[in-house]
């Protein structure tokens, strides 16, 4: 598929990790003309600059992409750096057409076609598809900058290792996923304090031989064909899903407090440079870890599809408001497990079907 110096297609794909691949493999396979627009330097570079102990909570039999399956033995649960590499792999071995260095700045509307731009060119196309994770924009509590400069903070974005940190207590605030994972790995060196409260957790360790063989494909299906927006339950659950973090997988209350992690209320504020509880503790400490979450980046979108919070307004990724214009990857889409490997392929086919049935009808 040749698209060197073109600007003008019938569908631009807005990023290249693995919703952005999987959907460039949903076109393809479909004939569409079409070009994807990534901001990175290499395919799987999301899953790289996160920190260095992360693993994927499905084995790898779980994380195989349509017409390539995961290599080697299926019951292994891999870390990022695999993963981000097996995702480079499969957009070479699939010849997908990417541009790198093409960070989006901007998308807008010109008639029937959609005008982009992206690494300081110009692009048009009749359709997009913004393939990207709610996660862009890092967010902190406003009085985060209020902590003493002594103290070491950072959001888990930019954490890598307990290196990064100094002598010292430790305090991780938020209690998702990254929060426990980090919580764990920190609390080896350094004593670790977790602030907040878990939404549940999975009832059987991940690693075990029934979380291998049975719970995660247990997990699995509910996460996609129970809870999601088909069925009674997924559609009741969602809103409260989309304002709380996940249950707790890998990392459970009962590991954290085997670790020696201490465990503290939500933190309120700060006070002479150091955190204080909503109970009104202060916590002494030389570090924290800002595990708070992410906040949605689609300003450069200047379309009218957004609501108060900056989240898209769509039925299963179809932007109704904009019809073209279509969201793949992004948490709870249609399933709880729509940002996953497993779950954005299910998204991808929806997306892309409707996505065919315009392109083959001619513009009026």
């Amino acid at each position: 598929m040749t698209t060197e110096n073109r600007s003008t297609f019938d569908t631009i794909v807005i990023g290249g990790g693995q919703a952005g691949i999987v959907v460039g493999y949903e076109l393809k396979s479909r004939g569409i003309d079409f070009l994807i627009l990534d901001a990175g330097e290499r395919v799987g570079d999301a899953w790289r600059n996160r920190w260095d102990s992360l693993r994927l909570f499905t084995p790898t039999r779980m994380n195989g992409l349509p017409g390539l399956p995961y290599p080697g033995p299926g019951n292994r649960f891999i870390g990022k750096n695999e993963i981000a590499d097996y995702l480079e792999d499969y957009a070479a071995a699939m010849d997908l057409p990417i541009r790198h260095r093409a960070r989006v700045t901007q998308v807008g509307r010109d008639g029937e076609d959609y005008v982009l731009t992206a690494g300081g060119n110009n692009y048009r196309a009749r359709h997009v598809v913004v393939a990207m994770a709610n996660y862009q924009v890092p967010y902190v509590p406003d009085f985060a900058p209020d902590l003493s400069p002594s103290i070491v903070q950072m959001h888990s974005m930019h954490y890598r290792n307990p290196h990064q940190l100094q002598p010292g207590p430790a305090l991780i605030v938020g209690l998702g996923n990254s929060g426990a994972d980090i919580a764990y790995e920190v609390a080896h060196d350094h004593q670790t304090i977790v602030s907040g409260s878990e939404s549940g957790a999975i009832p059987f360790r991940l690693e075990s031989r029934f979380g291998r063989s049975i719970g995660t494909r247990l997990v699995r299906f509910a996460m996609l064909n129970v809870l999601n927006t088909s069925t009674p339950i997924g559609r009741k659950l969602r809103p409260k899903m989309l304002t709380k973090s996940a249950p707790l997988v890998r990392i459970r209350p009962k590991e954290l407090a085997k670790a020696g992690v201490g465990r503290v209320d939500r933190i309120g504020g700060v006070v002479d440079g150091l955190p204080v509880t909503e109970s009104g503790d202060t916590l002494e400490v030389a570090n924290v870890i800002w595990c708070t979450g992410y906040r949605p980046g689609f300003s450069w979108i200047d379309l009218a599809v957004f609501d108060d919070d900056g989240k898209p307004r769509h039925q299963r990724g179809i932007v109704e408001e904009s019809p073209g214009l279509y969201f793949v990857g992004l948490f709870f889409l249609h399933a709880v497990w729509s940002e996953t490997l497993t779950g954005v392929q299910v998204d991808a086919r929806h997306v892309v079907s409707h996505l065919a049935e315009r392109s083959a009808v001619a513009p009026v």
